[in-house]
Parts: C-alpha cells; structure tokens; sequence
C-alpha cells in the first residue's frame, strides 16, 4: 500500500468536491464577483478564485497519481491559510456544532498537508546501484 493512502484519499476526495461541485454550480464565479471583488481582490477575484478551483482540482490528480505530491501539499496549505484569515476566522473555531463555518476543517486540512510534506517517499530517494 502506498504511503498515507488513507490521507491521501480523504483529501482527493474533499479536494474533488469542493472544486467541481463549485465549478457545476457556478459558486466560483459569485466567489470571485461578489466576495473577492469586494474585498480588494477586483479585479482580479474571478481569476483568483479560478486559480484556487483549478489548484484544487488538478491536485486531485497528482495525489491520485503520487505525483509532486509534496509541490501539491505545498500549493494548498497557503490557500488554506488564506481561507482561514478572510473568511473563516470571523467564525470562531467550529465548523458545526458550537458554531458555523469556523477554522477547525482548514486546519485539520492543513495537517493532512503537512504529514504528506513531511513523509519520506522512496521515490524520492536516490537509487543506489549494487555493483
């Protein structure tokens, strides 16, 4: 079994569904528009917010593929960070529960990151060669 598989599954999964589900539904252009615009971003929200939809879903891709799946940790935890800072902090700590759309997702997310940047794959070790 490959390396964090479990982790890896978890995160293609959420990573899969938050990006094509917004992309069908059109919530990344009003994302871009209405809450990015406003917020500095403009003009420039749309793309941002497409920038963030695509790392997402191509990430689910290598992860699948264990591939640069260090590069794709890396990629994620800022835009998790961000999302922490402009539109969840506001919201306390919970997701559900003791409150709504608070941090506690994105962090746990964030860790999941961290542990794949963290765990050595062989494939990235150098092969030595038995003469």
């Amino acid at each position: 079994m490959k390396k964090n598989f479990y982790i890896r599954s978890a995160l293609s999964v959420i990573l899969l569904m938050h990006s094509v589900v917004s992309i069908f539904s059109g919530d990344v252009n009003n994302f871009g528009r209405l809450y990015l615009d406003t917020i500095g971003f403009s003009p420039f929200g749309i793309y941002l917010a497409w920038t963030v939809k695509l790392i997402h879903l191509f990430s689910v891709f290598l992860i699948w593929s264990d591939r640069w799946v260090k590069i794709v940790s890396v990629g994620n935890i800022p835009i998790l960070i961000l999302g922490i800072y402009f539109l969840h902090w506001q919201n306390g700590w919970y997701v559900v529960g003791g409150g709504t759309n608070g941090i506690e997702f994105n962090v746990l997310l964030i860790c999941c990151f961290l542990q794949l940047i963290f765990t050595e794959y062989p494939s990235l070790r150098k092969v030595k060669s038995s003469s």
